[in-house]
């Protein structure tokens, strides 16, 4: 059984940055994704960003590109997602997933994830 924990959550104003992280224990095989998710209140789950391995290749929501980075330290069995230029919009709580599985292109779907986190709030102040 994978568990995943999040960190790095908190208070952020417009235009700052923010960084979350996630641990995960227990080996994942084969190929898989991890990714952010994120709900706001009174709002559906929906996907922020992911990244594929073995391939490393990384997907974004729209409202997210080109202000949210996300990566993989294997090694480490850690994922972060770095999110510059805040907006009031992006306040949620951010939840690390895991889709095993995932395939290049599949859209990462809450129902079809395998392993989900606790959350982390993030909070974006105008």
């Amino acid at each position: 059984q994978v568990q995943l924990v999040e960190s790095g959550g908190g208070l952020g104003q417009a235009g700052g940055s923010l960084r979350l992280s996630c641990a995960a224990s227990g080996r994942i095989l084969g190929n898989y994704a991890m990714g952010w998710f994120r709900q706001a209140p009174g709002n559906e789950r929906e996907f922020v960003a992911a990244i594929s391995w073995p391939r490393s290749n990384t997907y974004y929501t729209d409202s997210v590109k080109g202000r949210f980075t996300i990566s993989r330290d294997h090694a480490k069995n850690t994922m972060a997602l770095l999110m510059n230029s805040l907006k009031p919009g992006d306040t949620a709580v951010y939840y690390c997933a895991v889709d095993r599985a995932f395939y290049e292109g599949k859209p990462l779907d809450p129902a079809a994830i395998s392993y989900w986190g606790k959350g982390t709030l993030v909070t974006v102040s105008s």
